[in-house]
C-alpha cells in the first residue's frame, strides 16, 4: 500500500512526489514541471502477493489519480534498472496514460543472463524491445522545462542509470541508499563492487546541493523512511563510502557485507516480469500464465 510525501525543489519550478510501497520498502516517483504540467514517474510498484501469487494494481492507481488530480500529463515512465525486490507497475501506466517506459541499454546484458537462468521461451528476445527507449550514457531527453540527463550507473547491475533532472537532483535508483543505510548490494549476476565505486564517484562529483532520492529505504530505530539527501550529505555521512573510503577499502567492506545479506523476497517473480518492462509472460496452453522457480541455482 502506498502513503506519500510531498517534496518541491527549492530553485526550480519542479515538484517531486514520493510514494512508499511499505511491502518493499520502495519509493516511487512523481516529477512535474510546474509550468508545463508535463511528469515523468520512476520506478513505479505493482502490488503482488507472493504466498498467493495475485497482483493488484491498487498503488499505482494512487499515482494515476494523484497525476489527474494535479492536471499532470505523464511522459515517461522511467526505471532505474531491472529490479529484484518489486514488480514494475510501468505497463499499467503506460496503459492508462500513454506514456512511453525507459530503461538504460545495458538491460540487454541483464535480459540474456536471466533468460538463461530461467530457460525463458524462445520468442523471448534478449534485446531491449519490451521497452519503448533504451538510454545510452549522457543522452538527454527534454519533459516540459526538466533537462533530464542519463548517467550509467553500474554495479548494482550491469544496467543500472541515475535520473539527473536540470542538474539540480538526481533519481539513484538502488546505487546510493541514505548516508546511515549505505550502498547497494553488488552479488547479483553482472554485479561488481570494484564498479559501483566507481559509478558512485560519478554521482558524488555533482554539486554539493545536489537532492538524491533514492529508491529503497531501510530505516533505523531511531528514524522513519526518508526518500531524499544531497551529495554533500553522502560525501560526510555515508558509511560506506563517505570522503576519505578507498576504493580497495569499499570493495573489502561492500564483498564481506554482501555475504552476509539473504536474496531478496521478491527476486524469482519481480527478475522474470521485470526484464519483459513488466508484462507477463504468454500463457500457456491452458490459458494461465506460469512463473518459474529454478532450484539449487541462485
Amino acid at each position: 500500500m502506498n502513503s506519500s510525501f510531498g517534496y518541491t525543489a527549492t530553485k526550480s519550478p519542479i515538484h517531486v512526489e514520493a510514494f512508499l510501497d511499505s511491502d518493499s520498502e520502495t519509493f516511487s516517483y512523481v516529477v512535474a514541471d510546474i509550468s508545463t504540467s508535463k511528469a515523468i514517474v520512476i520506478d513505479p510498484v505493482l502490488d503482488f502477493d507472493y504466498k498467493s501469487g495475485r497482483t493488484s494494481t491498487e498503488s499505482a492507481e494512487k499515482i494515476v489519480a494523484y497525476l489527474k488530480q494535479q492536471g499532470y500529463q505523464l511522459e515517461w515512465v522511467l526505471e532505474t534498472h531491472a529490479h529484484a525486490d518489486h514488480v514494475s507497475a510501468a505497463p499499467f501506466l503506460k496503459a492508462k496514460t500513454g506514456a512511453k517506459i525507459g530503461i538504460g541499454e545495458h538491460i540487454k546484458v541483464v535480459q540474456q543472463t536471466f533468460k538463461t537462468i530461467f530457460n525463458l521461451e524462445k520468442s523471448f528476445l534478449p534485446n531491449g524491445t519490451q521497452f519503448d527507449h533504451l538510454f545510452s550514457d549522457q543522452d538527454i531527453i527534454a519533459v516540459g522545462g526538466m533537462s533530464i540527463r542519463i548517467m550509467h550507473t553500474p554495479g548494482h547491475t550491469p544496467a543500472d542509470l541515475a535520473y539527473i533532472i536540470n542538474e539540480e537532483m538526481a533519481f539513484v535508483g538502488d546505487t546510493l541508499f541514505m548516508p546511515d543505510v549505505g550502498t547497494a548490494r553488488c552479488d547479483f549476476p553482472g554485479g561488481s563492487a570494484k564498479t559501483l565505486y566507481r559509478s558512485i564517484q560519478s554521482l558524488l562529483a555533482l554539486k554539493p546541493q545536489t537532492e538524491l532520492y533514492v529508491c529503497h529505504d531501510y530505516p533505523t530505530k531511531d528514524r522513519g523512511h526518508e526518500c531524499c539527501t544531497t551529495v554533500a550529505k553522502q560525501r560526510e555521512l555515508n558509511i560506506h563510502i563517505r570522503d576519505g573510503v578507498s576504493e580497495a577499502e569499499f570493495i573489502a567492506r561492500r564483498e564481506s557485507r554482501d555475504k552476509t545479506l539473504s536474496m531478496p523476497r521478491l527476486i524469482l517473480p519481480a527478475i522474470q516480469l521485470n526484464i519483459r518492462a513488466g508484462d507477463m509472460p504468454p500463457a500457456e496452453d491452458n490459458g494461465q500464465i506460469y512463473l518459474k522457480i529454478p532450484l539449487n541455482m541462485l
